[in-house]
């Protein structure tokens, strides 16, 4: 869940400010930081959490693939061909298909 100090700082990455149990009615802004509209504030959290969500398959593969240790192995065992190597990679993408 994207959280209302991330939808803050990334519509302005300077902003200092608190807000209370993540709720956009319980904002403190400090230090002469311009406040932000509410409305500006939810929409800018909806399009983090859709980017987020549309990324899963990235989170996915990551954890899946070999590490590069096991992946140099492969690659290293293989000698100039990389089957091996390509088949581990190739099947943790058929296992997580871009959106």
């Amino acid at each position: 869940m994207t959280t209302i100090i991330q939808s803050i700082l990334a519509i302005n990455p300077n902003a200092q400010v608190t807000v209370d149990e993540d709720d956009v009615k319980q904002i403190k802004w400090h230090n002469n930081t311009t406040p932000i509209a509410e409305a500006d504030i939810l929409a800018k959290q909806k399009e983090l959490q859709t980017a987020y969500d549309n990324n899963k398959y990235q989170r996915d593969r990551a954890e899946a693939y070999p590490s590069i240790g096991e992946q140099l192995d492969l690659i290293y065992h293989a000698g100039q061909g990389g089957d091996a190597f390509q088949a581990a990679i190739k099947a943790v993408k058929d296992k997580h298909p871009k959106g």
